[in-house]
């Protein structure tokens, strides 16, 4: 029994050095885990699961032998090594094999699958009449990865003849927005696509998409559609569209949501469907628009010294949540600085789902050390940006004059003061001589 293990892990490494050596294409090698339940153990609702480090080689011909490795099998069990039929080629994206030394790694996941027909209303009718169960009869595999970056989620189902470690790809689904963000009543594209093997007998039966919606752990169904029937379900959330032409050409399945709302925050899965087989992606969405703030009084009146001008800034319209809410004074110097005697409140939800905050800053003009005034600014910071907004703040009676300023003063009295002796001179002068002249005559 070791002597065949040992010859079975020699021939699979021949296998993988023929494969490079043949390989005119850049598909990775995949670190992957194989996750399955643990049978006849545990007793919960969910069942303990198992898993086993595997690998995967890709190819996109299955005639070409072609996969791109030499790494050792390590500990990696010559059971969990599979040799993959991508003709699609999805499975080589660039996301997939990252620079050697990169601390992020693409995440990888390989299960058995059990194929099954669903009694959704717009996925029964993909099985009404029957398929056969000879196609059926086979090792079916599912596989989910994720590139780094969040560049791309990938869904495949995978059939490989009974007892051999070659599956091909039948079903792929892809998510090139794994995580989107958006402003409040914009236009929002969720990305996903599917492909399915020609070559399939399932190809040719129909298919069915579904995008569903879960936050919190409540869910809903966004839009589902039945592509064997071309009906949409009746349950069509309003402004959530479909390129139907598109999703029938060239399996682009993207949900279009209209106008952005913050009620749309949170996870959405796609499903396609094909007789007895389905995959999914699922996308994060986060509506995120910035707040407005506003500053009360505007424009501050004069502050006289030892008075407490008390400033108060709103911030309104923003989401998610999660804001700072801070003042900064800016002097004569040009300096900013913070100023810290604020209050907060708490925050209040406006009928659109957007949120607003306010702040109060007490001045206290005989205990900060605020000089003549400056620019007072009140700051938010979101995660939808850093808005400020700002106001002059002007303290009237602190400063004392220069000692140029006061000989300045002194001159301009002395001038003043030799100005008024001058005309008194002259009035006088010329009141004593009219006096003289009358007592002459």
């Amino acid at each position: 029994m070791t002597e065949l293990s040992t010859i079975y892990k020699l021939s699979l490494v021949a296998a993988a050095c023929f494969f490079h050596a043949c390989s005119s294409s850049s598909c990775p090698a995949l670190d992957c885990w194989f996750v399955q339940e643990k049978v006849g153990r545990g007793g919960g609702l969910t069942p303990p699961t198992s898993q086993e480090k595997s690998l995967l080689y890709i190819r996109t011909d299955a005639n070409s032998h072609s996969a791109e490795s030499q790494e050792p099998l390590s500990d990696t069990s010559p059971d969990r090594v599979y040799f993959i039929t991508d003709p699609a080629a999805t499975l080589c994206h660039h996301s997939l094999s990252p620079p050697k030394g990169s601390i992020e790694k693409p995440q990888c996941e390989i299960s058995p699958f059990l194929q099954q027909p669903s009694n959704l209303k717009w996925v029964a009718p993909l099985t009404v009449s029957g398929f056969s169960p000879l196609y059926l009869q086979a090792d079916w595999f599912s596989a989910a990865l994720r590139g780094v970056d969040k560049e791309l989620a990938i869904s495949t189902v995978m059939r490989a003849p009974t007892a051999t470690k070659e599956p091909n790809v039948i079903l792929s689904v892809t998510s090139k927005t794994v995580s989107v963000q958006s402003r409040l009543g914009k236009p929002v594209l969720l990305d996903c696509g599917f492909w399915v093997d020609p070559s399939s007998p399932l190809s040719g039966s129909g298919f069915a998409v579904e995008w569903r919606y879960q936050f919190r752990g409540k869910g809903r169904l966004v839009l589902a559609y039945d592509g064997k029937t071309d009906r949409l379900a009746d349950t069509q959330e309003k402004g959530a569209t479909l390129d139907i032409e598109g999703l029938h050409k060239k399996g682009n399945a993207s949900l279009i949501l209209q106008e952005a709302k913050v009620r749309h925050s949170g996870t959405y899965i796609c499903t396609v469907y094909l007789p007895y087989l389905l995959a999914q992606v699922a996308v994060e969405l986060e509506i995120v628009e910035p707040p407005s703030l506003s500053i009360h009084p505007s424009p501050l009146p004069l502050a006289a010294p030892g008075q407490t001008l008390n400033v108060h800034c709103q911030a309104s319209g923003f989401a998610p949540l999660s804001m700072e809410l801070s003042w900064e004074f800016k002097g004569a110097d040009g300096k900013a600085r913070p100023l810290e005697s604020c209050s907060v409140t708490g925050h209040r939800e406006a009928w659109d789902g957007t949120y607003s905050q306010s702040t109060w800053l007490a001045l206290d003009t005989s205990k900060m050390d605020l000089g003549t005034g400056g620019e007072l600014t009140c700051v938010a910071v979101h995660p939808g940006g850093t808005r400020r907004a700002r106001t002059s703040l002007s303290i009237i009676g602190l400063t004392s004059p220069s000692i140029e300023d006061s000989m300045a003063m002194v001159g301009v009295a002395l001038v003043l003061y030799g100005l008024i002796k001058f005309v008194f001179w002259t009035f006088s002068s010329s009141g004593e001589a009219e006096k003289l002249d009358k007592k002459e005559k």
